[in-house]
């Protein structure tokens, strides 16, 4: 039987209380089960941390000495137990380590994506499809008019000017992602990046991702060469620098209102659009849904009566 208070939603986060742990708190707790490490989901300072061993890594970066008092890396596929509840991470494919969490308690399977996306990503692990009975989705881009366009056909628009280009991302999964790209599909750039993105770079390489030619921002390059470079920089560096002359502004992201503003569109998302959920859904099978992270209404509407779907934030 389903329980519907399996999970719970309070301002500390989302809570199993028959594990007694809480997924990807909002501040710190004595049990955490961390899905990846952007900052959205992953906060320094709880006693136990469960997570993969690149989670882990990033978030000690990220935090130092007050990423967590233990942490307890575990392996894809690898189950493991807090109370009654079996845990286990399969990729999400949202970012490098990014886990889905399947918890199984008395025969039933609730799986919890996290941030996710099914599309192929040479800089993180594949998504994977695990049948469960609930699927706790992300719903970030559950919206019948959203489409990722392909993220080749989006880096190679870099390709049809020769202009210097900053481009904004996110310093951790998006920007990895970006110089993998960018190697793989504009040869003629080059490609350096912001120092404060260079930690997140090398535990990539640490984990045997890799990412092709880059190197450290240098000012000098930037001003002697005025054409071919590619300058990537964190989204506060780069709203900071709005006038930044004799370049090129596109900032990766799937929102539209980032893409506002800037020479270049560059809608390169690291979540599942639509058809990517329906998917995910037609894939695992679930006997109910549960949406987080953005808004269920239309997926409610669109399976209606053929599906029980529950909002959740």
């Amino acid at each position: 039987m389903i329980l519907e208070d399996f999970i719970t939603i309070s301002p500390v986060g989302l809570y199993c209380v028959y594990g007694d742990f809480y997924l990807d708190p909002l501040q710190p707790v004595k049990e955490a089960v961390v899905s990846h490490a952007h900052g959205d989901h992953a906060i320094g300072g709880s006693q136990h941390v469960y997570c993969t061993a690149a989670t882990a890594a990033f978030m000690k970066h990220r935090y130092r000495k007050f990423a967590a008092v233990d942490f307890f890396t575990k392996h894809y596929h690898q189950s493991f137990q807090l109370k009654e509840v079996t845990v286990t991470f399969y990729p999400a494919g949202h970012i490098l380590g990014s886990a889905q969490v399947l918890m199984e308690y008395k025969g039933v399977k609730y799986l919890y994506t996290g941030d996710y996306k099914i599309e192929p990503d040479k800089t993180c692990e594949a998504f994977e499809f695990v049948e469960a009975d609930v699927l706790i989705t992300e719903s970030t881009f559950a919206d019948p008019e959203t489409k990722h366009p392909s993220p080749v056909d989006e880096i190679k628009k870099l390709n049809e000017t020769r202009a210097n280009i900053m481009l904004g991302a996110y310093a951790l999964g998006k920007s990895q992602r970006i110089i993998q790209l960018l190697n793989d599909h504009c040869p003629t750039r080059n490609v350096m990046v912001h120092f404060s993105i260079m930690p997140f770079v090398k535990i990539y390489e640490d984990y045997g991702i890799k990412l092709g030619n880059y190197s450290m921002y240098d000012r000098k390059v930037m001003k002697n060469n005025h054409e071919n470079q590619v300058y990537i920089v964190p989204p506060m560096v780069f709203h900071s620098y709005h006038k930044a002359i004799n370049v090129v502004r596109a900032f990766a992201s799937g929102w539209k209102n980032l893409q506002q503003q800037n020479g270049i569109s560059l809608y390169i998302s690291d979540h599942a659009d639509w058809e990517a959920i329906l998917e995910t859904i037609s894939k695992v099978k679930p006997k109910q849904v549960w949406t987080l992270h953005g808004d269920g209404k239309q997926l409610k509407d669109y399976f209606k009566n053929k599906l029980e779907v529950k909002i959740l934030n």
